[in-house]
């Protein structure tokens, strides 16, 4: 299977919060737990970001903010998170279910890798299948961990 971004996200029906399941995490977010995104559409070329997390073993919740950019000439996929400016990150929605309840965000050197869903939980089965997915699109899915959401 090629690691690619999908070519078409109803970005409306993309906004909203998602819980971070399972995750190959970046530097920034190695020790987080419990992590949520809220996406807002601000515009016709970006959503505001809104991160909750908790730092591993600590009860105190902390959030960060961020943009997600998304270009018109691009795979509605191929999206840029820009965390501090003027700095950008590629990241791509590699799979997005039909009706939004789950989401798989990857990159393009398959260094990261995000699933996500509507829900703290998802069904073992389905998980299974995702993680076999990303690992046919060449993740190192061992590195997967827990963000421990209960």
């Amino acid at each position: 299977m090629e690691n690619k971004p999908i070519s078409n996200i109803d970005y409306n029906a993309f906004e909203g919060k998602w819980y971070s399941l399972y995750s190959i995490p970046t530097l920034l977010d190695k020790h987080w737990k419990q992590t949520t995104e809220t996406y807002t559409l601000a515009g016709d070329d970006h959503f505001d970001v809104y991160t909750t997390y908790h730092k591993d073993g600590k009860a105190k919740e902390k959030s960060i903010t961020s943009k997600l950019f998304f270009e018109e000439e691009k795979a509605d996929g191929d999206m840029k998170a820009q965390f501090l400016w003027p700095f950008k990150i590629g990241y791509w929605v590699i799979e997005l279910a039909d009706d939004y309840s789950y989401v798989v965000v990857g990159h393009p050197e398959e260094k990261y890798l995000f699933i996500m869903a509507r829900e703290p939980k998802m069904e073992a089965d389905l998980l299974v299948h995702i993680i076999e997915r990303c690992r046919q699109k060449g993740y190192n899915v061992s590195e997967l961990v827990s963000q421990e959401h209960f």
